[in-house]
């Protein structure tokens, strides 16, 4: 079968070429920006490239598990790098707007808590900080399997906050980031629906 085929190459497949792939976007995009191909607003370009890469990786963590459950395309291997490339792109598109846009410190707090939009993609990136540092197997092993499943539900929050991040940034009604906020809330659903059937007590028997 063909996704028995699909299945034994990911098998043979090592994750480490990921993290190279993963970040020659953000090389590309800054070298567009540095000659002078993004237009006359290059820093809110990219800003707006390197956050729509976070969100589709996002995206494409959450997707991981019912990809596996409903295609039978076991890729799952693969979603720390995911992850982890995630926070490299919202790190990179947070010092994008630290020191190329605001550039003044103290206007940082101030807009933190003045633009909404602003204090929700900052909410998003710490939490992601527990989750980069423990997407190792030293943390899986002190927190334990369960401890470090349930730390990482936090990824559905940071998706969560990604994409409204998206939407309330927006200018006037878009529907791009709607569409984004709608599958990221559908796959989350997916994964809340799948963790619930798992904990749900057998019927007894007559």
């Amino acid at each position: 079968m063909m996704i028995d085929r699909i299945n034994q190459t990911l098998r043979k497949l090592p994750d480490w070429p990921l993290y190279v792939i993963g970040v020659i976007p953000i090389i590309w995009i800054y070298y567009r920006g540095a000659t002078g191909h993004l237009g006359v607003e290059p820093v809110e370009v990219i800003e707006h490239k390197l956050g729509l890469w976070a969100l589709w990786l996002l995206i494409l963590g959450l997707a991981m598990s019912p990809i596996a459950q409903y295609f039978q395309i076991k890729a799952i291997k693969f979603r720390r790098a995911i992850g982890l490339l995630a926070f490299v792109y919202v790190l990179a598109h947070l010092l994008t707007w630290l020191i190329l846009d605001v550039q003044i410190l103290g206007q940082v707090w101030k807009d933190i808590m003045k633009r909404p939009y602003i204090t929700v993609g900052m909410a998003a990136f710490i939490l992601m900080i527990p989750l980069a540092a423990t997407s190792n197997n030293w943390s899986i092993r002190t927190l334990g399997a369960a401890g470090w499943q349930r730390l990482h539900r936090l990824a559905y929050i940071v998706a969560i906050f990604g994409a409204v991040h998206f939407v309330m940034l927006s200018k006037g009604f878009q529907l791009e980031p709607l569409i984004y906020l709608a599958i990221v809330l559908g796959l989350v659903a997916l994964r809340l629906r799948k963790k619930k059937k798992k904990v749900r007590p057998r019927e007894r028997t007559a």
